[in-house]
């Protein structure tokens, strides 16, 4: 568990391999709720190579001086354009 923002990441590694990387992440909002956005990729099982990429969402709460995940979303190729295109409209962009 990370007790600062910085620390936190979504790479996750099993039996030494890298099975999640992260690409990129973007704080969006800090204090006891915390927002990240991250950009990462997935390795196939059967492969062993990375897929595209994807986009990920999560919520960390601040409990007992460490962040723990909450909330996590999901956005592939198909719906981030859905996403994106909601959020111009609703904001005018």
């Amino acid at each position: 568990m990370a007790s600062d923002i910085d620390e936190i990441t979504i790479e996750y590694e099993e039996d030494g391999e890298l099975v999640v990387e992260q690409l990129e992440k973007v704080v969006l909002n800090r204090g006891q709720w915390t927002s990240i956005l991250f950009l990462y990729r997935e390795r196939d099982r059967t492969t062993g190579e990375f897929g595209p990429p994807k986009a990920g969402l999560r919520r960390y709460q601040k409990y007992q001086g460490v962040f723990k995940k909450r909330d996590a979303i999901n956005l592939s190729e198909k719906t981030a354009p859905l996403l994106v295109a909601k959020l111009q409209e609703w904001f005018h962009l």
